[in-house]
């Protein structure tokens, strides 16, 4: 992945993270292994919640995003940021690197 796209990750990806309504979102990451996280821990009255809001792997050149049940989705996020959606693979919507917008994209008819 070149260095302005993964720069662009990472920056959006931190946006993700802070101070949130009723706890705080924390950005993780595995740098070894590629993968980077949003971990969620509130208090809702009586109910501690914890869970992953975000689990996104770097491929390649691909950004696999594996979870995300953020109001404002990090693919739309990352493309206004100028990542191509095509090195954008949503596998929480099924997509695969065999089946990102690039691969599904239509041949285009003779004339």
């Amino acid at each position: 992945m070149d260095k302005l796209t993964k720069d662009a990750f990472l920056k959006e990806m931190r946006a993700y993270a802070g101070k949130a309504f009723n706890g705080y979102s924390y950005f993780t990451c595995d740098t070894e292994h590629d993968v980077y996280a949003i971990i969620d821990i509130a208090q809702l009255r009586e109910q501690k919640i914890v869970q992953a809001s975000l689990i996104i792997q770097l491929m390649d050149d691909f950004i696999m995003i594996h979870t995300d049940i953020n109001d404002k989705p990090l693919v739309d996020a990352l493309v206004q940021a100028g990542v191509p959606r095509d090195r954008i693979v949503l596998a929480y919507m099924g997509e695969t690197l065999e089946t990102s917008p690039k691969q599904m994209e239509m041949p285009s008819s003779p004339r």
